[in-house]
């Protein structure tokens, strides 16, 4: 087979599209063919020693779609023992899971991270509860668009920030209100929210707790450096800070997490949005346009 491997850590180049040897499966394990692959902020993390150092070499990649060599099924995954950013990808029973009919594989590759992360940030973490108001500040890209789909279907009121017209209006689309975050005075024209998921702590930490109602919740969601910041905000508001990773997750509460997104899909309420796709050899490309401003729905690699 032919995938992604990194030999050593550094910039996006550093990942090479190479022939390795196709994985062999074990007891309690499976091959899936894979169809596509979810890019996430998380994989340039690790790919440049910042977050979670993997032993070299590696492939990259946890989100996937593809499938089973032994089954035929259509299946996108919650990980994998191998690595996603290759034509094969070695699984563990409990990675691999029924893809719907409606989803494709693009989006099935969508699903794992984007929606995971949101529903733990916003229930498990925020304990969100029907009639608050939520900002999901950095709202276009792949975990805030899932995030506002399950706010409103929660009976939450749903607040979104980007900063394009395309961004904006997949905000809209979800039924939630839009704040452009390249104006000066966004957070003026916006209600006080009990629950923030941050997606850029580092940038906008210390707008959060300003603008937050008094006795509301912050979950750092995504953060990508330091910050100088003052945490009388907090004191004076009583505010809570929270940061997550979905990797923390404990079993019980991942398997709660993957009944409501089957429960979701079936509804029709969750519908991933696949904004960009390259094809697998071109992931440094892809690596490039995540981490860009202007996020809109999951890079995605195409096998």
């Amino acid at each position: 087979m032919k995938g992604i491997l990194v030999r050593a850590f550094g910039e996006p180049e550093v990942m090479q599209w190479e022939e390795l040897p196709d994985p062999v499966a074990g007891p309690g394990q499976v091959l899936v063919k894979i169809e596509a692959a979810g890019v996430n902020p998380v994989d340039t993390y690790i790919r440049s020693a910042l977050h979670a150092k993997r032993s070299l070499p590696y492939t990259p990649g946890s989100d996937g779609a593809g499938t089973r060599m032994d089954t035929g099924e259509r299946v996108y995954l919650t990980g994998s023992v191998t690595g996603t950013y290759a034509q094969l990808a070695l699984c563990q029973l409990e990675q691999v899971h029924p893809l719907p009919g409606a989803l494709s594989f693009a989006q099935g590759a969508a699903l794992y991270v984007p929606y995971y992360t949101a529903y733990r940030a916003l229930f498990q973490c925020g304990q969100a509860r029907p009639g608050e108001i939520v900002l999901v500040h950095g709202a276009s890209g792949g975990v805030g668009l899932a995030a506002l789909q399950w706010g409103r279907a929660h009976g939450l009121r749903m607040l979104g920030t980007a900063s394009t017209p395309a961004g904006l209006a997949a905000i809209r689309e979800r039924g939630a209100e839009a704040f452009d975050h390249s104006q000066s005075n966004y957070l003026e024209q916006m209600p006080a929210p009990n629950l923030i998921l941050e997606m850029l702590a580092n940038q906008n930490l210390q707008k959060d707790l300003e603008v937050l109602a008094p006795f509301g919740r912050i979950v750092v969601v995504g953060n990508r450096g330091s910050l100088d910041f003052n945490a009388r905000a907090a004191m004076s508001k009583e505010a809570s800070l929270r940061g997550m990773s979905l990797f923390n997750t404990p079993a019980a509460e991942m398997s709660q997490i993957q009944a409501a997104v089957y429960a979701g899909l079936e509804a029709g309420f969750l519908s991933p949005l696949v904004g960009k796709s390259f094809p697998m050899s071109e992931a440094a490309a892809a690596h490039h346009v995540v981490l860009a401003p202007g996020a809109l729905g999951k890079v995605v690699l195409i096998a």
